[in-house]
């Protein structure tokens, strides 16, 4: 089985799109780190398919949260993730040897603007996307 989690933000991290706002803060976790700098980005699976005669191929569905200081912040992050992502075709990754490709990325929910009001000065833009990953 592939390790979506694993895939997504190893190619994250390789985008200056997204490193040149965020460096490498992308946390496959829910919630954001406590203590998290800002700017950042947060993913976490939510769902998705997968076909148990083709298990090298999965579709997860996934929540991204884009955070900043600023609501305008927030959105900056979520248009560079919006760019790296939308439309992508066939990026190859290598995992320890190991090569995965994200054949296919589409935006579920367009981004949606937050404040967590309970955590002043953190803003995030959530979205979704719909991403299959094949190993090999």
């Amino acid at each position: 089985m592939v390790d979506t989690n694993i895939v997504i933000r190893n190619y994250l991290v390789t985008k200056v799109a997204i490193t040149d706002l965020v460096s490498t803060r992308v946390y496959a976790a829910n919630p954001l780190p406590e203590n998290a700098t800002l700017p950042a980005i947060n993913f976490l699976t939510r769902g998705g398919t997968s076909i148990p005669e083709v298990p090298i191929v999965v579709s997860p569905s996934v929540q991204f949260n884009c955070w900043a200081e600023t609501p305008e912040g927030a959105r900056e992050v979520y248009r560079a993730l919006y760019d790296v992502l939308n439309g992508l075709n066939n990026a190859e990754i290598t995992i320890d040897g190991t090569n995965y490709y994200i054949t296919y990325a589409r935006e579920e929910v367009q981004g949606q603007d937050i404040q967590d009001i309970t955590i002043q000065g953190f803003w995030n833009t959530m979205a979704f996307y719909s991403i299959t990953i094949r190993k090999y």
